[in-house]
Order: structure tokens, then sequence, then C-alpha cells
């Protein structure tokens, strides 16, 4: 599947917790592109799976028929989703059953926009490779769970440090050493820490390299 060259795509990738989403939706907004959480893809078939009762190595026909009102369940954020989520990821029945819907956004972005950015952990390695802007997000794994637990709190929810540190550092190991679509930056992808930065630093970051890497006659909805 090819491309519209008139669409422009901007890929983000990372672990968990390091603000890929946060990222993705403003220079979303920024620049009048569609936006898509691809980790959204993996976590509704995660919540049916679970729904259902379907173990995570039969889960390619759910992820087959997710329908766009799936992406936006309430449930996709509860920690039991979110954990086998990472396992499902790792079926690679289910990536494929996954990569149209990806490649049909970025190829027909919703609304008619002139481009998309997507985040996830392997689109800028698996789905755009062809993307003229490709960012990799890291933070070390402490300010992550920091983070974590915090928003966890501000739910209201119950939180142990120790345990989101041990769940975030194991995602990691699985994401990363998964044979299909392991985590990895893309060789040409701009490796942007978010450790010590502001969101405002990062995503001035990100559209300083937006800017330079494409020309701007390629911005129709540039701001």
């Amino acid at each position: 599947m090819t491309v519209n060259v008139k669409k422009i795509t901007i890929t983000i990738d990372g672990p968990a917790g390091v603000g890929k989403g946060t990222l993705a939706r403003r220079l979303a907004a920024h620049y009048g592109w569609a936006y898509l959480d691809t980790g959204a893809l993996y976590r509704a078939t995660a919540r049916r799976c679970l729904a259902e009762g379907v173990a995570p190595e039969n889960a390619a026909a759910i992820a087959a028929q997710l329908q766009p009102e799936d992406l936006t369940h309430p449930d996709l954020r509860q920690e039991a989703v979110g954990a086998l989520a990472s396992q499902v990821a790792a079926v690679p029945a289910v990536r494929q059953a996954l990569f149209d819907y990806q490649r049909r956004f970025v190829t027909l972005p919703p609304g008619g926009v002139a481009g998309a950015v997507l985040d996830g952990r392997d689109t800028g390695t698996v789905i755009c490779p062809e993307a003229p802007v490709k960012f990799f997000l890291t933070a070390a794994a402490e300010i992550r769970a920091e983070r974590r637990l915090k928003e966890l709190q501000e739910r209201g929810e119950p939180a142990i440090y120790d345990t989101i540190l041990r769940e975030i550092q194991e995602r990691d190991l699985r994401d990363q050493r998964r044979a299909v679509a392991p985590l990895v930056p893309a060789t040409d992808a701009v490796i942007l820490d978010t450790s010590r930065k502001t969101i405002q630093d990062v995503f001035d970051e990100a559209v300083r390299w937006i800017n330079q890497r494409c020309p701007v006659t390629d911005f129709p909805k540039l701001h």
C-alpha cells in the first residue's frame, strides 16, 4: 500500500510513560492533522479478550473486527487491560490484523486533513517507515514510574511505586525482546529524552525538527 505523497505523517514511538500521547495530540492540534493512538488498538483488543474470555494467542479475530468506538471505551486504561495489551501485541497475527487499519488511517486521515500523527511502539519502524519525521521518546524507568504513580493517585486508585516500577521494567523487556516489531528507534528517528524536560520543551523541540525536515509547502494547514 502506497501512502499519498500529499499527506504528511509524523511518527512518535517509545515505551510507556514517556509522553508520546501528549506530544502527538499537541502536534496534531498544532498542524491541524489527525491523531491516532496506535496503542489503543492493542488495548481495545486486550479489553475485548478479557471481556470475552479469549486468550492472547487467539486475539487476531478480535483485532480484525475492531470498530472506532472500541478505541474510546472507558476501560482501556485499566491496569489489567494494559498488562494484557503488551502480550497481545507480541502475537504476529494480531499485529498483521491491525497493520491495515493504521495504513488506511495515514493514507486517508479522518476529516480529509493534510496529515496524521501516530504514536506507539513501531509506527516509525514498521507502520510508516517512509514518514519524513520520526521521533523516539525515552525517559528513565524510575521517572516514568513516578509519573504513573501520580496519575493513579490523582484518579484515586491504589498504587505502590515499587510495583509500578517493576511492571514498567518487565513491559520494557517484553517489548524490546519480542520477535515481531520490537521496541527500537528507527535508524533515522530523532531521539528525545523527556526525563527532565517540560511538556512545552519537548513540543517546541519536536516542532523545530518537523519544520526543518519538511518544506513549508508540504504543510497546507501549517499554523
